[in-house]
């Protein structure tokens, strides 16, 4: 085959032909099966065509390791696909939605497949591999205790995939997001930001006050209530980062005290003869924000939601953009990395350790700060006793299952997002099955990740020094 030819195999050909082949097989099959079924069946034959008849482009892999690259491709299309039909299917009909989504994976598998660096792959099936023993772990729980697993399963996903559902998930995956990334600057530091939870709440309670008490032109209310956010967030985490640097104190103890103060100045403030008034007969909180601070929703009739998305998820995304560009594209982000990596090899190439702690801290406290905004400006538009709480622990076992990487955290966001209102379901059922499974599932994922990235770490590394050796074989035999 000539250059020419195996470039436009590698190009838009190589992907547009496997996505109409998936799209023609799924057409075809959807007479005798269900949607989904075709779908699957669609894409992964086109996957398995690719493979055969168009160049990889791919380097020379051990035998494991191409396993691993080509498992991680073909689930990422299947995916991929499911996803894209899955979300067409709210508002076209299923045969439309269904062959758009065969396309979408008979593209993305074999892209993937020629693009994904092979410690990519390595870090995909440990996810894969975590979730799957978790779900393994909740059902032999449940079947232990006579509960019927594939049943108590398929009842969440039939209740987790309903248009209310999926708004529900996705506007909790958005604050769920930005404690993650929260959590994860700290952790790219070797920093264990843990008072994740007393900075929001705190940042979200007097947020709320500055934005109750005055009107203002609406972009420049909004803009106000976000930037005291993360001021008040960014200053909480900055104490100990400074405590680090001058007195020695760690920063898990630090934050954990700082937790347990942010929660008494939060009870203290919080009372009608300060920053609070009443809102009802049980309950009391700042004073509402006008709609000129309000952040309006995104509708959802399309879906058939009856709930909006929050407007600020735009926010997590951009949160989610300058966490990557801050690290892989700027000079502090490499500092940082640095630091994080080794403090005693950075401050000999000319690094202040002691101010990226502190800078690292602090920024880490800033994106904090934002967790509770989506939901008051977009939803709640006041602090009251009744304000979402937990949510920076919950952030902890998020960064740790996404890897600190933000694409990674967005997907453990959703799904954990995912896992607690599927279970809202649970408790109707007859007789009702305990919705704490949920958590039992959260717990071992985060548990089993752990276990499972250091044995695929090591592989890796081992993938690593053969590479390596076979470059220098080479190149000793050329010389």
């Amino acid at each position: 085959m000539t250059n020419t030819a195996t470039g436009f195999l590698r190009g838009p050909y190589g992907v547009a032909a496997p996505a109409l082949l998936a799209a023609a097989v799924t057409v075809l099959l959807d007479f005798a099966l269900l949607a989904w079924a075709a779908l699957l069946i669609g894409a992964a034959a086109a996957f398995i065509a690719s493979l055969w008849l168009l160049p990889s482009g791919r380097p020379a892999e051990p035998a494991g390791m191409r396993v691993v690259v080509t498992a991680s491709a073909l689930a990422s299309g299947l995916i991929a696909g499911l996803l894209t039909a899955a979300v067409l299917d709210l508002w076209l009909i299923e045969a439309v939605a269904y062959g758009i989504g065969a396309l979408a994976g008979g593209a993305v598998g074999p892209l993937v497949h020629r693009r994904i660096p092979a410690t990519l792959a390595l870090a995909m099936v440990a996810v894969a591999a975590a979730v799957v023993l978790s779900l393994l772990v909740t059902a032999v729980l449940l079947t232990a205790t006579g509960v019927d697993a594939l049943f108590t399963f398929s009842q969440m996903l039939g209740y987790g995939v309903q248009p209310d559902s999926l708004v529900k998930v996705l506007n909790d995956g958005t604050t769920f997001y930005l404690s993650a990334v929260a959590v994860a600057i700290g952790f790219k530091m070797k920093l264990f930001n843990i008072g994740v939870d007393g900075q929001y709440r705190l940042a979200a309670l007097l947020a709320a006050a500055v934005g109750g008490q005055w009107v203002l032109p609406p972009v420049v209310h909004q803009v106000v209530v976000i930037v005291v956010a993360v001021a008040v967030g960014g200053m909480w985490a900055g104490i100990a980062g400074y405590l680090k640097v001058t007195r020695g104190v760690s920063e898990v103890i630090s934050t954990i005290m700082l937790n347990s103060i942010a929660t008494g100045i939060t009870a203290y403030l919080l009372h009608t003869d300060r920053l609070a008034v009443e809102l009802g007969t049980n309950n009391i909180g700042t004073k509402p924000i006008p709609e000129s601070g309000q952040v309006p929703g995104i509708p959802t009739g399309f879906m058939g939601a009856n709930t909006e998305i929050y407007g600020l998820v735009f926010l997590a995304i951009a949160v989610g953009v300058g966490y990557w560009v801050l690290l892989n594209r700027t000079r502090f982000g490499f500092d940082l990395r640095a630091t994080g990596m080794s403090a005693t090899a950075a401050l000999a190439s000319g690094v202040n350790v002691k101010k990226m702690v502190v800078w690292s801290m602090v920024i880490s406290g800033g994106v904090a700060g934002l967790v509770g905004v989506p939901q008051l400006l977009g939803y709640s538009h006041h602090y009251a006793q009744d304000f979402p709480a937990g949510l920076g622990f919950i952030g902890i076992g998020i960064a740790l299952l996404g890897r600190n990487h933000p694409v990674g955290i967005a997907l453990a966001a959703l799904f954990w997002a995912f896992l607690n209102q599927s279970s809202q379901i649970l408790d109707f059922q007859d007789p009702p099955i305990p919705k704490e499974i949920a958590v039992v599932t959260q717990a071992t994922i985060v548990l089993t990740v752990v276990v499972v990235y250091e044995v695929v770490h090591r592989w890796g590394r081992r993938y690593e020094q053969q590479l390596v050796g076979a470059e220098l074989g080479r190149a000793g035999v050329s010389a």
